[in-house]
């Protein structure tokens, strides 16, 4: 619907981008201006379509794991505005992940299902740990369940990676927003993003970045 007007927008007015550009950016039926995010989130999807297409072909494989990574650019978003991620969508992708790889077979279900055991249960005891600690809550259930959903389509190991890469991202980004903005520490900053992002680094350059983590090590 219109954010001004909320009238019920057709489905003529609702093609990614192009409707927007037809419009001129604006509601056909009150002229109210429509947020430019809108078309850049639209644009960014078919990208990442385009990506998951060169990477994956054009198979069951590329679709299911188109519709994981629209699901993390929703649940973005939605985490970034308003600190929830909806059950909506993790309940369902945990089910979607899990029944994949019974059928696709690119991880098998045994690694999905411990994937799921492991991306709920980890941070599930980070939430619980930091509790204990603080007697405050640092980690929603939206994440964990989050967690849980990306580890029923990329199995333990990419629960391991998402949750590093995340974390690490996150820790940066967090001390650079805390030591610019007025609270600094009491900063709230939602986790999702961060654990979305490396489910797609996962996604796409996975098996490079572990060789080039290992190659420093070494």
């Amino acid at each position: 619907m219109c954010p001004g007007c909320k009238a019920k927008i057709a489905f003529y007015d609702n093609v990614p981008v192009a409707s927007y550009l037809w419009l001129r950016g604006r509601c056909r039926h009150c002229g109210t201006a429509i947020s430019l995010r809108y078309p850049l989130i639209e644009l960014v999807s078919g990208l990442f379509a385009v990506a998951v297409f060169i990477r994956y072909g054009l198979s069951w494989e590329g679709i299911f794991l188109y519709a994981l990574v629209a699901a993390l650019l929703v649940i973005t978003f939605i985490d970034i505005d308003h600190k929830i991620i909806p059950d909506v969508i993790t309940y369902p992708g945990i089910v979607v992940g899990f029944l994949t790889s019974l059928v696709l077979g690119r991880i098998t279900y045994k690694e999905s299902l411990f994937g799921i055991i492991l991306g709920g249960g980890v941070l599930l005891l980070i939430a619980l740990g930091y509790y204990l600690l603080t007697k405050r809550e640092g980690m929603g259930g939206g994440d964990i369940k989050l967690l849980a959903m990306i580890g029923a389509f990329l199995g333990w190991k990419g629960v391991i990676f998402t949750v590093f890469v995340g974390s690490a991202i996150g820790t940066v980004v967090g001390i650079a927003l805390a030591l610019r903005t007025e609270g600094g520490r009491k900063l709230a900053i939602p986790f999702g993003p961060f654990l979305s992002l490396g489910a797609l680094l996962f996604l796409f350059f996975g098996p490079q970045i572990i060789g080039w983590y290992v190659q420093i090590l070494r």
